[in-house]
């Protein structure tokens, strides 16, 4: 499929697949919707300890980014698994504005590590943040009682539904550790009632700029 390198609302840059009128990120601003959904709304609730996260699609890297940066600042020690089932190419990475946008010019030589090391090996790209990514399908996760926090970064429902389904969802369940937070941009009404199926405890709070609200999982088991 077509794709190609656009510019968001917040000047922020992202790859858009022109078939499905899909971005990676939202064109109303790249960096400030991962900023909301991911950091604000799940990273937040940690301080001063050691987490798990999953990423479910890694994509261009920016959730990675910018959770290291956070890191640092929150004192976190995070072992972080991106998992992608089709990698960005290089020529598409040379055009992405993250550095320059966030003025994170000292992460720079993180971020470009965190797309050159081998998959499936566990690499301590910065002091606060160790990747591991996984070039896989969703549905091969087979991990138990893992992840503190989950970033749930796929396409959109509209494009990719089997993405967003009660069988993903308790796949990200079991993969979860007791009171894990899984947060999402998406907010409709299918994917929270699969949420909900599988066992989550699901919020609705504020989305980002260009979305009315977002969805926030919390596996509770008493």
């Amino acid at each position: 499929m077509k794709r190609k390198i656009i510019t968001t609302s917040d000047g922020s840059k992202t790859i858009q697949i022109e078939d499905w009128d899909e971005q990676y990120h939202s064109k109303h601003g790249a960096i400030q919707e991962a900023y909301h959904v991911f950091i604000k709304n799940g990273l937040d609730l940690y301080e001063n300890k050691s987490i798990n996260i999953l990423e479910i699609g890694f994509g261009t890297g920016l959730n990675a980014l910018i959770t290291c940066i956070e890191a640092k600042r929150k004192n976190l020690n995070i072992n972080y698994t991106g998992v992608e089932a089709y990698p960005v190419l290089e020529e598409e990475l040379q055009q992405l504005n993250y550095i320059a946008e966030l003025k994170a010019y000292d992460f720079e030589a993180v971020f470009k590590k965190m797309h050159s090391i081998d998959w499936e090996i566990n690499f301590p790209v910065s002091e606060q943040l160790s990747l591991i990514k996984q070039q896989k399908d969703f549905m091969e996760i087979k991990d138990v009682d893992c992840y503190d926090l989950v970033y749930f970064d796929a396409f959109g429902a509209r494009v990719q539904p089997e993405l967003w389904t009660e069988e993903v969802f308790a796949k990200m369940y079991t993969a979860m550790k007791n009171n894990g937070v899984l947060v999402t941009y998406a907010a409709k009404g299918s994917v929270r009632r699969a949420m909900l199926a599988v066992g989550f405890k699901v919020e609705r709070l504020p989305g980002p700029p260009g979305k009315r609200e977002m969805l926030r999982a919390i596996k509770e088991i008493v």
